[in-house]
């Protein structure tokens, strides 16, 4: 092979796609399967820039909210109101942004489970630390090199079927809709990032995967040779999921935004049955120091898009979302009293939501710490009262199976469950 073919060719494959050559020496034990077993698969959802967590899931029976929040304080349920200005009814103390109302109905058939008061003990107020915090599930190391996910995965093939070779893994079994790998799926087990599947199946860096599979068939080397066939038989599997004749089911509606495409196409990989148990995601714009809004404005129309979203991918996957569960998360939550510009300042914790077939909805999870001055944390924010390990390991165990928690969540000895699902 000439060396600006292999440049070319190699720079196309390994650096565009977001594939690494360890993943491509490993697809090929997943292309010995003709498809993958159907079984569970999480979506996880992270909100980048810290939401306000106290404007999404509402406490309007506390009296103190609207104290510490003149301007942008959600109005308590009214009828009187109506037209989507007043916080939408949960349990009579807790209750949803209007512009989540898409997510009202799966509240109502019991697949619904916010969790207040949840998220890191780091006391940092930093997006990036806290971010790697959450994502490494190791709060306050640094030194981490892999992604809480990717250690679930990596010690899950440590079976005695997966050693004998008589279990095989699609390579496709943990997916994120990302331009990266995300920081919690890095580690020694193989995922693949990509921007769309249209991208990655028919186009990359305006090379046609034909044209970059006749380069790198060409090749003496094994080593590029057997890479470049592993990855195309990758490709050939994503292929027959027709990403540009997919359909979604049950009249779901996708937004035309990336996070609505993205979570359209993560739809269309479960139904494909190849194989992805894990699924990621994110999508930025929480980070609202200036003009929030309250029932309307910034994070009004942020939280649109992103309830509309998964209310979408819900209503497509219909029937299976018995083996799937959708969990949302955010660094830190927002301080609890508004600023001068309208908006919130970092804050400590935040919320999040679980969705799924074996949720244990119709409840608001967690204990309330209340928003009374002497409740604060550090006189200024939501205290924490749920580690986001908690319910990281509850679902990684419950839902996906995993036996090694110590091994996912170092240095973390209580699994108690929240009792999400």
């Amino acid at each position: 092979m000439q060396r600006r073919v292999f440049v070319k060719s190699g720079a196309l494959a390994l650096v565009t796609m977001g594939l690494s050559p360890r993943f491509l020496r490993r697809t090929a034990f997943g292309m010995e399967l003709p498809g993958a077993a159907k079984g569970k698969t999480l979506i996880c959802l992270f909100q980048r820039g810290a939401a306000d967590a106290l404007n999404v899931v509402v406490p309007h029976g506390e009296t103190s909210y609207y104290s510490l929040r003149p301007r942008i304080a959600i109005p308590r349920p009214s009828a009187r109101l109506g037209g989507g200005q007043a916080a939408i009814d949960l349990d009579g103390f807790f209750g949803l942004h209007p512009s989540l109302q898409p997510l009202k109905p799966l509240w109502d058939r019991g697949l619904l489970a916010p969790v207040h008061a949840v998220g890191s003990p780091s006391t940092t107020r930093s997006h990036f630390d806290a971010q790697d915090y959450m994502e490494s599930g190791t709060p306050d190391v640094k030194s981490t090199p892999d992604g809480w996910l990717n250690r679930y995965l990596a010690t899950k093939g440590t079976c005695e079927e997966c050693a004998s070779g008589s279990v095989r893994r699609s390579p496709f079994q943990a997916v994120a809709m990302t331009d990266q790998t995300p920081r919690i799926l890095e580690g020694s087990a193989p995922a693949v990032a990509m921007t769309s599947l249209e991208a990655f199946t028919v186009r990359a860096g305006g090379t046609s995967a034909a044209e970059i599979e006749a380069l790198y068939r060409t090749g003496s080397s094994d080593v590029v040779h057997a890479s470049g066939s592993e990855m195309f038989d990758a490709v050939k599997m994503l292929r027959a999921a027709n990403p540009q004749r997919y359909q979604p089911e049950n009249g779901a509606d996708y937004p035309r935004s990336q996070f609505g495409q993205r979570l359209r196409e993560i739809a269309q990989l479960i139904k494909a049955d190849v194989g992805m148990e894990i699924a990621f995601a994110d999508v930025g714009g929480w980070d609202t120091h200036v003009n929030q809004g309250a029932a309307t404005g910034q994070l009004a129309n942020r939280l649109t898009d992103f309830a509309q979203s998964i209310a979408a991918l819900v209503t497509d996957l219909g029937d299976r979302m018995e083996n799937v569960v959708i969990m949302t998360m955010s660094e830190f939550g927002r301080m609890a009293r508004e600023n001068g510009n309208g908006g919130t300042d970092h804050g400590h914790a935040g919320a999040m939501f679980v969705i799924g077939g074996s949720v244990k909805g119709r409840k608001v999870h967690g204990k309330w710490p209340g928003l009374a001055a002497e409740q604060l944390y550090e006189g200024r924010d939501l205290a924490l009262t749920t580690d986001f390990r908690a319910v990281f390991s509850e679902i990684a165990s419950k839902h996906l199976g995993a036996a090694k928690l110590d091994a996912v969540f170092p240095g973390y000895s209580s699994h108690a469950p929240v009792g999400v699902l």
